[in-house]
């Protein structure tokens, strides 16, 4: 009683048939989520709901900061939409708040977009996730942005760069003028090699450092790889834009010792293929 005046708490009402998911075997789910977030989950049930048999709504309580706590409440609401499509999405609209603290807007996906901004599992929307520095999670066909001003943008922007790539080259200009960005200009004979047999390459890199990577092309037409993040990163760190950075300068040596330092020919995807095949 008198959660409601509380304000390190949120309440989420869980439909009955989907309280075992949520909880797990012997609390194996909500555990993880715990961990994950750091904050304290468990179900309310008064007196008077005792005994009255399963299909019952529950309430769940989340106890910790709001960050933490908005993180573990939308992989619930995540969860329960994929027991109970539309439970939480029926009627949904897109939001986009201009509060510059903590808040969360939405997005809602088209068609396959959703397929493509989730990746197999789930590792697209986890590194946009960790770029972005924002909370980013899937509720059925709706994306929950949650985190400042700053983030939330900055997510919506990866998100908008990530769908566009399916309809081909994008252009991203005035990079320089960004916080979190780093251009990289890769030479034509290293460029299959960097980025892999279909992305493959940027694709690890992207995983060991909490990057977001790609081509794209310049206010010239140029193209050149651009690594995002909200973290630049350090000479120690191998997290960050520094740490991603220097595993691509690797692979540019690496390439251009098997070439002999002669600079290659102009076909550049013969190597990645190569590589790419060997795994």
């Amino acid at each position: 009683d008198g959660w409601e005046d509380r304000d390190d708490c949120t309440v989420v009402e869980i439909p009955g048939d989907c309280i075992g998911y949520i909880t797990g075997a012997r609390r194996a789910t909500l555990g993880l989520m715990e961990e994950e977030w750091g904050v304290l989950m468990f179900f309310m049930s008064k007196a008077e709901d005792k005994g009255r048999g399963r299909g019952v709504a529950e309430k769940l309580i989340i106890l910790g900061p709001q960050r933490a706590r908005r993180g573990a409440e939308l992989k619930v609401m995540s969860g329960v939409e994929t027991k109970n499509p539309g439970y939480f999405t029926r009627g949904i609209r897109e939001k986009t708040s201009d509060e510059k603290g903590f808040d969360t807007d939405r997005m809602i996906f088209k068609d396959d977009e959703l397929s493509y901004s989730l990746g197999k599992q789930g590792t697209t929307r986890k590194k946009l996730e960790a770029a972005a520095g924002a909370i980013l999670e899937y509720v059925g066909h709706v994306a929950f942005i949650a985190g400042t001003l700053k983030e939330r943008r900055r997510a919506r922007e990866f998100l908008g760069w990530l769908l566009a790539q399916r309809r081909g080259s994008v252009t991203i200009r005035d990079v320089a003028s960004r916080d979190d960005a780093t251009e990289m200009y890769i030479p034509e004979n290293c460029k299959g090699w960097v980025t892999g047999n279909r992305g493959s390459e940027l694709r690890r890199m992207e995983a060991e450092t909490n990057t977001y990577m790609f081509m794209a092309l310049d206010e010239r037409g140029e193209e050149r790889l651009i690594i995002f993040s909200h973290d630049a990163g350090s000479k120690v760190s191998t997290h960050g834009r520094m740490a991603a950075e220097r595993l691509v300068n690797e692979m540019i040596q690496e390439k251009l010792r098997d070439d002999g330092g002669r600079g290659g020919g102009r076909d550049s995807r013969s190597p990645s293929r190569r590589r790419g095949d060997s795994r």
